[in-house]
């Protein structure tokens, strides 16, 4: 599979929906996530991402013009005992973090949820879990929920290992192949991405400028050292 520039995918794509990267950073030292969410809507305009405890959540930003939290506030980001990290595009953040706190697996946490009921969109829910060691190695799950070639009566599950990434390596997991009416989801394995930004803000800032000015909403980056459990994270807001 081809080494593709995470930047121009992003420019040459108005609307990939949502996304999520995983991988190593350049200096092979520590792993690398991104999250990103945009929205065509009002409703899905009227977001930030702001820090919690444990990750990060979605909120109104003006909570006088929110219309329907159902399927925008949630989540996305949360960790568990600063070695494993789930990022999702949904509410399965919970579901996740709950079968593995348990002592399930993040594939049978999935196997209990479906795409989102959003027809004639069906939107997928798009999952990942990065798991760290002490020794300072990590390995990354990716998962996509979606509809039968748009058919909302049947979901297709995908699963992907990667007990590891070359340094400098990641994958590009997005809800959506390009913009439409409805909107086509992602078709494929995630795409190979190269990340090569010294440090979070700069790779944070490369994938901001490179979001279709009209349709992003907030950004998500963190590099973490696995040995350390020491993170580097950014959020960026359209609505500051």
């Amino acid at each position: 599979m081809e080494l593709l520039d995470l930047s121009t995918l992003l420019r040459e794509n108005s609307y990939p929906g949502r996304g999520i990267v995983i991988g190593r950073t350049a200096d092979g030292k520590k792993s690398a996530i991104a999250y990103f969410i945009m929205g065509r809507s009002q409703n899905s305009r009227n977001r930030v991402f702001t820090k919690t405890d444990d990750g990060i959540r979605t909120q109104a930003h003006d909570p006088s013009r929110m219309e329907d939290p159902s399927l925008i506030i949630y989540r996305p980001v949360r960790r568990m005992d600063d070695y494993i990290t789930i990022v999702t595009n949904g509410d399965q953040t919970d579901t996740i973090y709950d079968f593995v706190d348990a002592g399930g697996e993040f594939e049978e946490a999935l196997r209990t949820r479906t795409f989102e009921p959003d027809g004639p969109n069906w939107t997928p829910r798009i999952s990942g879990m990065v798991c760290h060691t002490k020794q300072g190695s990590f390995s990354t799950q990716l998962s996509i929920l979606k509809s039968a070639d748009g058919n909302g009566d049947y979901c297709q599950r995908y699963f992907f290992d990667y007990p590891r990434f070359p340094a400098g390596e990641g994958r590009f997991l997005h809800t959506y192949q390009c913009d439409g009416s409805p909107i086509p989801s992602f078709e494929g394995e995630p795409e190979r991405v190269a990340i090569t930004a010294p440090d979070a803000k700069t790779w944070a800032e490369e994938i901001w400028a490179s979001l279709n000015a009209d349709n992003k909403v907030s950004l998500y980056v963190v590099y973490t050292d696995p040995a350390t459990g020491e993170r580097d994270e950014v959020i960026l807001n359209a609505n500051q």
